[in-house]
């Protein structure tokens, strides 16, 4: 099964690249996986519905299953378990998956937009699904299922350019990640009342657990209200037929047989040892109760044939709940049964609504008349199904009801439950079976006194999925053992019953056959009565209207946020920094009053003379920043403080962190003076806002708490540092001399993988703040289009074609155009340039790149690494780009920063991924020794592969500053120049407002 479950996300992945090669014929590949899936599930059933037997025999291992531990010490692990509650839901999620997609083959065009990430998301939401019903860790399953309602966001929101499409995909994740939140803390509550997240374990505990009260029980509901909002049960049933803005293949599958379904398999799958909780009855079988009325009574009102069956399912979605929540054995076959036959016939029926809708083109029963003729095959497909729908025989969903019917029948007498559920399920049934009458009359019956309507022929391979699914509806009514085999084996989870439910066609006269033809009569009855049950429907106030209730609440929220946004958010940067100085302060002398936290008893203010200085000088420049009245000068003041505490750094030994320090206050010094370009020059010599003198309390205040805090702690120390066995690890385990480059990318690996993730995003962020287009954007000639979400795609980095006009003509102008070096400097003005500063560049930049190189491979036991090297690099970058300008820093990088940062982000994952294909752990390093003539003997530690990556990233951030805030405000103040006239047009304009100047 994790062959199985790999392959649905593995092809899932490639499916926009078969797309592009093979168009629409694309979902044929695509379907052939769960097809396989579900002939080998078939293969192999009788093993998982037989591991249930020897599980309650106490068989080891029983049933089949797979863990792959994680993280142990969080009780982490991926575990997969098939029985047979797990096997039937496969075969529905599997079967009609495979169906559904072979079905979109023919739905889509290969003109239709977006079809590849549609396959592909398709694909992927049945690989959700088969991980959830196999998940035997909770977390695990709630992972699944999340993952579930993002991808039925993203399917559901299909038609992006319709608003009615993206505010019902909003509402659907809004919903369902109301109850996926309250689900995954009664799932915590349960695992940690339990002692494991093992879903089998935990049912092992069940009665234990349920004798334990109310913690238990408020768990349970929590979970349960996950069930209901996923299975769009009462009230949040209204999320579902929302979703129908979806193409028909995603209600077919999400909305009938695969996604709404997770909420009855989580019912089910509890309901062998937590159906005694508190709130068990009132959850399932209650709001299951009132699903099944109001989605029928719902149904009989819509004029959209897909809505008819959208109500009905919410109606047959409240059916299965409460019968899956009786929680006996009979119950338990009943349900199952129930569930595939809703899954065939509902799925067939949507998918006759895609063809009405496809050959059509409208779905209104207003509109449609006629098609029994001129549609005969797809007449017949959907009568069969909706019959079964309605329970007529001698189809399966009359052989499953009939089998529900005995169930409730036989539990009428007992409880307060049983009477009530009887009557309720036989007027559902009622309702069922007008709705299906609806929705055969509405969408074939010819009307009177209108045409017939326009409708194209069906081809067979369109027809061929719902086909399917009713000949399956058709024959496991005449044969309902096979069916009756797989499910039984969930029963025997529960006590046994004295007279055990079978599966059949024809029981004899039987009071259940009974109720039988009074459903079907009275459905049919009060579909002939319709006119007037449509106008008494009418008159009949919505005194709660769920949807309203939601969007009402949606109102007060947005005014909450707006209102706590406004007194928050009030863009202004000394308010947010007082504020979280503020709390910096506060929150750690509260702690320490509290604690009674001892201060130190003695202080050392210096080591040497050289500290002292250096202190003074960084004081002086912390001082004159906060009285500098130009930008320019606050800036260079602030640097005074960097560059000392580098100078500290180097002082105590630490020349490695001396030389980060260094690089890295050289390279914000840069960015800082870029960015003040489109900021003006003075700061205020008076603050308007006033509150200076609390403002200086609050500063020097964070300053002395900081100081406190770092002598408490230091002096508060009573257990060995960890920091004396680092050179060991670092020598002996990471076979390096340095231990700040071993700690960082081989001891503490993650902590820096998470760290040049961060610093990908960051540049991702600061390109996207310069580089942003807006939606007129979309409206340029295709030479002035920058594709690309923050522009990065653009090859010239300098205004398109015409930046590579300019860039041509510089290279035409250069005294040698085949070895052309610094040649952008051409391009700049003549007051511009700076003939010194081009002349050091010159010599300068190979030398620091090769020295880069060599800080990066001879970090790992000399001061360097990928950090420092990557930042030196950098630092050559704008060396060139400060002589040359923007044309030259497009010579210098002719790889993008979005591409260094991939590659650099690749490389770091794949030196994690490769030592664990070879059977070691994620980022194991390895020693590789060797000798090479007149260079003697070496060794190479792996882990460099990964700092190569780090180097990358780093290279990457600083490329997209300076193409963010260097080139780009380079070419938007020359346009603005050219818009004012300020400057000459061409691609032979000089650049006048390098960085060069």
């Amino acid at each position: 099964m994790a062959v199985v479950l790999i392959a649905l996300f593995a092809v899932s992945a490639v499916a926009p690249l078969l797309f592009r090669r093979f168009g629409r014929a694309s979902f044929y590949l695509l379907g052939a996986v769960p097809a396989a899936a579900f002939v080998w599930l078939l293969a192999n059933f009788n093993s998982f519905t037989a591991g249930d037997q020897a599980a309650l025999a106490g068989a080891p291992n029983a049933p089949p299953g797979v863990v792959v531990e994680w993280i142990p010490t969080l009780q982490l692990e991926l575990a997969f378990r098939m029985d047979a509650l797990s096997a039937v839901l496969s075969l529905l999620i599997l079967g009609v998956g495979a169906l559904v997609l072979f079905y979109c083959a023919r739905y889509f065009k290969n003109e239709d937009a977006n079809i590849g990430p549609f396959g592909a998301q398709l694909l992927a939401f049945a690989g959700a699904m088969f991980g959830l019903v196999i998940s035997d860790d909770v977390i695990l399953l709630f992972i699944f299922w999340e993952i579930t309602t993002i991808l039925s966001y993203l399917l559901v929101g299909f038609a992006r350019a319709r608003i009615f499409a993206r505010r019902s995909a909003l509402q659907a994740l809004l919903v369902t990640t109301f109850g996926g939140l309250a689900m995954l803390l009664g799932l915590v509550m349960i695992g940690q009342t339990a002692g494991t997240y093992r879903l089998s374990e935990i049912m092992a505990q069940a009665p234990e657990l349920v004798s334990r009260g109310t913690l238990v029980d408020v768990a349970i509901a929590l979970v349960l209200l996950g069930a209901v909002s996923k299975s769009a049960l009462v009230p949040f049933h209204f999320w579902l037929p929302g979703a129908m803005a979806a193409p028909t293949p995603v209600s077919a599958y999400l909305h009938a047989a695969a996604m709404v379904k997770a909420g009855i398999y989580l019912v089910a799958r509890l309901a062998p040892g937590f159906s005694d909780t508190t709130w068990w009855d009132p959850l399932v079988i209650g709001l299951g109760l009132a699903t099944l009325l109001i989605g029928g009574w719902r149904a009989l009102r819509q004029t959209d044939i897909k809505l008819i069956l959208a109500y009905g399912t919410v109606s047959q979605l409240g059916f299965l709940m409460l019968i899956m929540g009786q929680a006996n054995a009979d119950a338990a076959i009943a349900g199952l049964a129930m569930m595939l036959a809703h899954g065939f016939f509902k799925a067939a029926l949507f998918l006759v609504v895609g063809i009405i809708d496809h050959q059509a083109g409208t779905r209104d029963v207003r509109l449609l008349s006629g098609l029994w003729r001129t549609a005969p095959k797809l007449f017949a497909v959907a009568v069969l199904s909706a019959a079964s729908m309605a329970g007529i025989p001698p189809l399966y969903g009359f052989v499953a009801k009939e089998s529900v019917l005995e169930v409730l029948l036989a539990g009428a007498g007992n409880g307060p439950w049983g009477p009530v559920v009887l009557t309720g399920v036989v007027l559902g049934s009622i309702l069922t079976v007008a709705y299906s009458a609806r929705f055969i009359w509405g969408g074939f019956a010819g009307k009177q006194g209108m045409p017939a309507t326009p409708f194209k022929a069906v081809p067979w391979l369109f027809l061929a999925a719902p086909a399917v699914l009713t000949v399956v509806t058709l024959a496991a009514g005449f044969f309902p053992a096979p069916i009756e085999h797989a499910v039984s084996a969930f029963g025997t989870l529960f006590p046994a019953s004295d007279h055990p439910v079978h599966l059949a066609l024809w029981h004899g006269l039987t009071p259940v056959l009974g109720l039988s033809a009074i459903m079907v009569v009275g459905g049919l009855l009060l579909f002939r009565w319709r006119t007037g049950f449509g106008a008494l429907q009418a008159r009949v106030p919505a005194w709660v209207d769920a949807e309203r209730v939601y969007k009402a609440a949606l109102n007060v929220i947005d005014e909450i946020s707006v209102w706590v946004t406004g007194r928050t958010q009030r863009g202004s940067l000394p308010f947010y920094l007082g504020v979280i100085l503020l709390v910096a302060l506060i929150v750690p002398a509260v702690a320490a009053f509290a604690n009674e936290t001892p201060l130190p008893t003695a202080v050392i203010w210096f080591d040497t003379p050289a500290q002292l200085v250096t202190g003074l000088c960084m004081i002086v420049g912390a001082l004159a920043a906060v009285r500098a009245n130009k930008r320019f000068l606050a800036v260079l003041m602030v640097s005074v403080t960097g560059y000392g505490m580098a100078f500290i750094f180097a002082l105590q030994g630490a020349p490695d962190l001396a030389l980060t320090q260094l690089l890295v206050e050289t390279i914000v010094l840069v960015a800082m003076v870029l960015a003040l370009r489109v900021l003006p020059p003075p700061l205020w010599t008076q603050n308007p806002s006033g509150h200076r003198l609390a403002r200086a309390v609050l500063g020097i205040g964070f300053g002395l708490a900081m100081i406190i805090i770092a002598a408490t702690a230091m002096a508060s120390r009573t257990a060995e540092p960890i920091s004396l066995s680092f050179p060991d690890l670092a020598y002996y385990g990471g076979a390096g001399k340095n231990i700040v480059n071993v700690t960082l990318v081989d001891i503490r690996v993650w902590d820096t993988f998470g760290e040049i993730t961060v610093l990908a995003v960051a540049a991702t962020g600061v390109a996207s703040l310069i580089f942003v287009r807006g939606r007129g954007d979309a409206r340029r000639r295709a030479h002035e289009v920058e594709p690309g979400s923050v522009g990065r795609a653009r090859t010239d980095g300098a205004g398109g074609s015409r930046g590579a006009a300019a860039l041509a003509t510089a290279r035409h102008f250069a005294q040698s155009a085949k070895d052309a070096w610094l040649v952008a400097g051409k391009t700049m003005a003549p007051e511009s340039r700076s003939i010194i500063f081009e002349v050091v560049a010159r010599l300068v930049f190979h030398t620091i790149i090769l020295f880069s190189i060599y800080l990066l491979l001879a970090g790992h036991n000399t001061p360097g690494g990928g950090f420092a090297g990557g930042l030196l690099a950098g630092l050559a970058m704008t060396i060139r780009y400060l002589a040359g300008g923007r044309y030259e820093l497009v010579e210098a990088t002719p790889i993008s920063a979005g591409t260094l940062l991939g590659l650099g982000l690749g490389t770091a994952a794949l030196s994690g991924v490769v030592p664990l294909l070879l059977g070691g752990d994620l980022f194991q390093s390895a020693v590789v020794e060797f000798a090479l003539p007149l260079f003697g003997e070496h060794k190479f530690v792996t882990s460099t592969f990964f700092d190569i990556g780090v180097y990358l990233v780093v290279v990457g951030l600083v490329v997209d500053v300076l193409r963010s805030l260097g080139s780009e405000i380079d070419e938007k103040t020359e346009k603005r120049r050219v818009r004012s006239g300020g400057a000459r047009r061409g691609p032979e304009a000089r650049q006048r407002t390098g960085a060069g100047r």
